[in-house]
């Protein structure tokens, strides 16, 4: 576990010395923590001791959408590890694409082992994981740190930094070289019979196949032949391996359920230059700034202990309405608002509970848990998508959540949710005396109502069927 250097900063030297803390009832039967001393010191460097509450005190809110008939109740849970790896940086290549610092907070990864402020959906794609089932897509969120007078410097991870420095080259290099862009076929099937099932994984994980050899022919035949060369050689024999894969595949769903008309469309693809997002993000070139990180990746005003969350669940639900449809490879999605004091509460999410309270999650607070529960961060993303998109200008236009009956609302499609579950093993005394907080902006002061978490879906299509499957055909599935 990373710790924080003993180089304290102004803004630590001013800190408030922990004296007398207790619990006082608020207005309303709230508890909160108090502590003697200038606020505004507190909260140059830690989190607002008010912004700590004792989950027992709040009533039970959450309210899940009443499940209809043909609801999706299925599960698929991925092992993607707990960032055993040390994959941190302070990037965000959806929201700030090619800004080094971009986020001015620590992210946890787990998934591609790629993901910094240089990713494209071709780096990604080339890209390692940490999960257990080959998923490539990228899994991010604010570190939790523990804030205390008394933390200890471990010698610097020069090592790491080093590593670090040169998988960066590396996956801006990756970007370089000229991909394949071929329509998602995954998103664009009906409801797969369980008949067709295998036949379908198995001309899914065909046509990753075809994509990955066309792109190892673009590389190995730079400077052959004429200008029609690429057309020629690699995408037309492409084109055409793929036409016979989706129908092969139509054929399988069309011997017990309608055949599907017209994938054929999805059949030509088009050569593309590496270094794009592929998204509407914007320019996702290389630039922005270096962060002001030492080799134990504390920034200013972000600094403490880090915690590696003891559980990381990443788990992949139905909708109540009924049944879902694949996501497209590389949706990007953003849950919450990372700057929620900026922008207002209405993207902004309830994140925090305690384990065995999950009933209660928490507006704009941190949970002090009775003996026996742990922290915990729930963070479930938006499930509606325009069908089109892999992204939008906001970011959020092209994926939103379910209206309060669960439905998705005119011209948008239900696709499996996303829910993220951080379990954190935080010394009640630290819950108590107000000492651990989420990394944030500067201007956000550790504010718990701005935990945001991002997702980038970089599935083969065949474990993304495998995903609609289990959860349309209401199965448990754990990868």
């Amino acid at each position: 576990m990373a710790r924080n250097t003993g180089q304290h900063r102004i803004t630590r030297r001013t800190k408030i010395a922990t004296g007398a803390i207790g619990l006082a009832l608020a207005v309303g039967g709230i508890v909160v923590v108090t502590t003697a001393g200038d606020p505004a010191s507190a909260r140059a460097d830690g989190a607002d001791k008010s912004l700590f509450v004792d989950i027992t005190t709040v009533r039970p809110n959450v309210k899940p959408p009443r499940q209809q008939g043909n609801a999706s109740r299925g599960t698929f849970t991925v092992d993607c590890g707990r960032n055993e790896n040390g994959h941190f940086n302070p990037d965000n290549f959806i929201a700030q694409p090619g800004v080094r610092n971009g986020a001015q907070h620590l992210h946890d990864y787990v998934g591609n082992l790629t993901t910094n402020a240089d990713s494209t959906n071709e780096s990604l794609a080339k890209g390692g994981t940490t999960c257990k089932n080959g998923d490539k897509s990228a899994y991010f969120w604010p570190v939790i740190r523990i804030d205390r007078e008394d933390n200890k410097p471990n010698p610097p991870a020069k090592d790491q930094k080093q590593q670090r420095k040169q998988q960066q080259n590396q996956d801006k290099a990756a970007g370089q070289a000229p991909q394949v862009n071929c329509p998602d076929v995954a998103s664009q099937l009906p409801d797969v019979p369980d008949q067709a099932e295998a036949e379908i994984q198995r001309n899914l994980e065909l046509l990753d196949t075809q994509i990955d050899e066309a792109n190892k022919r673009l590389i190995t035949s730079q400077g052959e032949g004429g200008p029609n060369f690429i057309q020629n050689a690699i995408l037309g024999p492409l084109k055409d391996k793929r036409v016979a894969t989706i129908d092969r595949m139509a054929i399988a769903i069309g011997r017990n359920a309608p055949k599907p008309q017209g994938l054929e469309r999805l059949a030509p693809c088009a050569l593309k230059q590496g270094g794009n997002n592929n998204g509407g993000g914007g320019n996702n070139g290389g630039g922005g700034q270096l962060p002001d990180e030492n080799d134990n990746n504390e920034l200013p005003g972000n600094d403490g202990e880090i915690q590696r969350p003891e559980k990381a669940e990443l788990t992949f639900r139905g909708s109540p309405a009924g049944k879902v449809v694949a996501m497209p490879k590389f949706l990007r999605i953003l849950y919450g608002d990372a700057k929620v004091g900026t922008n207002g509460p209405k993207n902004a999410r309830d994140s925090w509970t305690c384990t065995g309270f999950e009933d209660r999650v928490l507006i704009n607070k941190y949970p002090i848990c009775p003996q026996g529960s742990k922290v915990k961060r729930i963070h479930d993303f938006p499930s509606c998508w325009d069908g089109k998109n892999i992204d939008s200008k906001n970011h959020r236009d092209h994926i939103v959540y379910p209206e309060q009956n669960g439905q998705c609302r005119n011209g948008f499609k239900a696709v499996p949710q996303l829910r993220v579950a951080l379990t954190y093993n935080i010394p009640r005394d630290v819950q108590v005396n107000g000492q651990y907080k989420v990394d944030s902006f500067p201007e956000e002061k550790h504010n718990p109502f701005s935990d945001h978490d991002d997702f980038a879906n970089v599935m083969s299509q065949n474990i993304m069927n495998r995903l609609v499957n289990c959860v349309n055909k209401n199965k448990t599935c754990r990868e």
